[in-house]
């Protein structure tokens, strides 16, 4: 039992590294947005679903919820900082009052009251750790699915213009193998709450994997006014995706 605890702990902070890393991929896009001063086609809807994500899971997470899952609230504090940081850079360079704009006032007004809410039912209505686990443990298997397949709106215009040019390889490959990591974590001392939604989001990487082996030879990597690509596969700085658990 020791040595499973011991092989749970190890996968746990293997995940953690991995999320962070995940969570840092986007710094290229944001450096990009910032130096031309413009969001161009890069969207902000995975980033505010991951704020909503990153929230859940630090809730449950919580010794009065889950007493067995600090790994899952360091990674996540983190990782909500990281994401407020990006949708504050989407905002303050979104032209006018704009779509992108509207979307972030209005969805982050949302998440506040959304987990006011969720925070004083769990720990107002129920009572015992285990009800605690169960209703958050719902609640994170749901957004975790929509945070996990936000990028929908990405693959539709990867497949509709046959362009990879803003879903980046090695985030697509981390979103892998940040799900298959923590599903493992999950399954040592099975928590389905982990497994359903980690699993889901290792087969979401391995259909973005299989998008950009179709779309790579077909991607215009630069506009025709450039006499270069800005991207090669070594170097990918469109970002359009969060994970984490």
């Amino acid at each position: 039992m020791a040595n499973l605890d011991t092989t749970r702990n190890i996968i746990g902070i293997i995940g953690n590294v991995i999320s962070f890393g995940l969570f840092l991929s986007p710094t290229s896009t944001m450096y990009r947005i910032i130096k031309n001063k413009s969001i161009e086609k890069f969207k902000v809807d995975p980033y505010i679903a991951t704020i909503l994500n990153c929230v859940m899971w630090i809730i449950y997470g919580l010794p009065q919820v889950n007493p067995d899952h600090i790994l899952v609230v360091t990674i996540n504090g983190i990782g909500l900082g990281i994401e407020i940081i990006y949708v504050a850079i989407f905002f303050f360079f979104s032209v006018g009052w704009c779509l992108t704009k509207k979307k972030i006032v209005f969805g982050v007004l949302f998440e506040a009251i959304f987990t006011l809410v969720v925070a004083m039912i769990t720990f107002f209505v129920f009572h015992t750790t285990q009800k605690r686990t169960v209703f958050m443990g719902a609640l994170c298997v749901a957004f975790n699915i929509i945070m996990y397949f936000s990028p929908l709106t990405v693959m539709k215009q990867v497949i509709t213009t046959k362009s990879v040019k803003y879903m980046p390889f090695w985030l697509s490959l981390t979103n892998f193998l940040n799900g298959a990591c923590w599903t493992a974590y999950a399954c040592i001392n099975f928590d389905p709450w982990m497994v359903i939604p980690n699993g889901l989001g290792a087969i979401s990487g391995i259909i973005q994997l299989i998008l950009y082996a179709i779309y790579y030879k077909t991607t215009k990597w630069s506009d025709s006014n450039e006499n270069k690509p800005e991207i090669e596969l070594k170097d990918q700085p469109e970002v359009t995706l969060r994970v984490v658990i």
